[in-house]
């Protein structure tokens, strides 16, 4: 029996495998290494974080993202996007060399079991563990507007089901959202020719400053910090203290969690999405009613004053977020599911400070954890703050039953004295 599996291998699972790894654990970590950004994402996509804050997390620290940046060569500079491409890249160069070989198998199911909790692989393996980190990523949380749901893949898709947007060049799509997802898609779509209409709730978009240089005076920093989720101190409070956050009481953590950080687009990004002539941008709008019509789909548009209109699009893009919750995430089976505390209008396991939820031993990360612990959760910035914690409530919890790290450090400890007095 391991003392901790990881299911999944983004940038948390991966972090929490290094932390893991350097801490003695016996461990297995299962899902295709980043997978969200080598096979959800467009080329031509960049990193909306600084390339400081977009770190995976060892425990020396000697795996950045600036340590990979200058094996090619090349330098990873605030205030310069980088390529998704590239962080993706990175994140397999990470996993090579800071966490265990990876088994690429998708974990289907997780129950309990004596002892702790029974996994099974794609292929029926099963594979038995002390303790579970589920760092599934973002992909089991997709949100598309009801009024799409009927429809098929065909007529409508999330922006994260599109590796390549080439299908529709020449043709017409409707782009709904107002975030970064939802603005890069429709530049990326522009930008081949594709004509595009932009579709959003909010009467305006909002746009990210130029960041500041990290060099500036020391009045400035002190107005507005500098913090892996843009400079200010509302954003220093969500990206340095999650465990201040845990402590909220609930309604204020929900209220944040949909609040905070809300759809904006990057600086970088302006001037490309303006200055394309094939985006109809149509503000203050929402999808009501959708149905086919012949290959095309037909979409009744209403405004928050009550107007309505019908427009026809070759295909719609729903680039509209995720919610966590456990009702999407499938993976929880034989009552487990049922077992734990929520929280979060789409309810998400609660988690203690190191991650834990409510079951002993079943502990979450990266969005599965933001209703818990923060805006930070939904970026990458977290995974260092996660992974130290969480690890480090691994370690008490299969320290207490006696597992393997136990033996580890009683081997350790023997090694010493046995050095110490062949020294003698």
């Amino acid at each position: 029996m391991h003392d901790l599996v990881v299911v999944g291998a983004g940038p948390y699972g991966l972090s929490i495998a290094a932390h893991a790894a350097a801490a003695g654990l016996d461990l297995r970590v299962f899902g295709r290494p980043m997978a969200s950004w080598r096979d959800h994402m467009p080329p031509g996509m960049f990193l909306k974080s600084e390339p400081w804050a977009s770190d995976l997390s060892d425990p020396r620290g000697a795996f950045g993202l600036a340590a990979y940046a200058a094996t090619l060569g090349t330098e990873a500079r605030h205030g310069v996007p980088l390529p998704v491409g590239l962080f993706a890249s990175y994140g397999l160069w990470f996993a090579e060399r800071a966490a265990p070989p990876v088994d690429e198998r998708t974990i289907t199911s997780v129950a309990a079991c004596p002892g702790g909790f029974l996994l099974t692989a794609e292929d029926g393996e099963r594979v038995r563990a002390r303790t579970v980190a589920l760092a599934v990523g973002v992909m089991p949380f997709i949100d598309i507007p009801a009024p799409l749901l009927g429809l098929g893949r065909d007529q409508v898709t999330h922006s994260s089901h599109h590796a390549g947007l080439e299908r529709f060049a020449g043709g017409d799509v409707t782009v709904i959202g107002a975030g970064q997802a939802a603005l890069e898609t429709a530049a990326l779509l522009a930008e081949q020719g594709t004509n595009v209409r932009l579709v959003a709730r909010a009467r305006r978009l909002n746009w990210n400053t130029l960041p500041p240089p990290l060099a500036r005076p020391a009045l400035a920093g002190v107005r507005a910090p500098h913090t892996g989720l843009g400079c200010g101190w509302k954003n220093w409070l969500y990206a340095e203290t999650p465990g201040v956050f845990r402590r909220f009481p609930e309604a204020t953590r929900a209220r944040i969690f949909t609040s905070a950080l809300g759809p904006a687009g990057a600086w970088w990004l302006r001037e490309r999405f303006e200055s394309a002539a094939r985006i109809e941008v149509r503000l203050g709008e929402s999808v009501v009613t959708a149905a086919p019509a012949g290959e095309r789909v037909r979409l009744e548009l209403g405004t928050t004053a009550g107007a309505t209109e019908t427009v026809e699009t070759g295909h719609v893009i729903a680039a509209t977020g995720f919610t966590p919750g456990l009702d999407r995430l499938g993976l929880l089976t034989g009552g487990l599911g049922d077992t734990l505390r929520t929280v979060g209008r789409g309810g998400a396991p609660e988690a203690s400070a190191a991650f834990e939820s409510s079951y002993p031993g079943l502990f979450v990360a990266g969005l599965l954890s933001a209703p818990s612990f923060g805006p930070a959760m939904r970026f990458v910035y977290g995974a260092s703050y996660t992974a130290e914690r969480l690890v480090a409530g691994v370690r008490r919890r299969v320290g207490a039953r006696g597992g393997p790290l136990a033996k580890v450090r009683q081997r350790q400890r023997r090694e010493e004295r046995e050095g110490q007095l062949s020294g003698a």
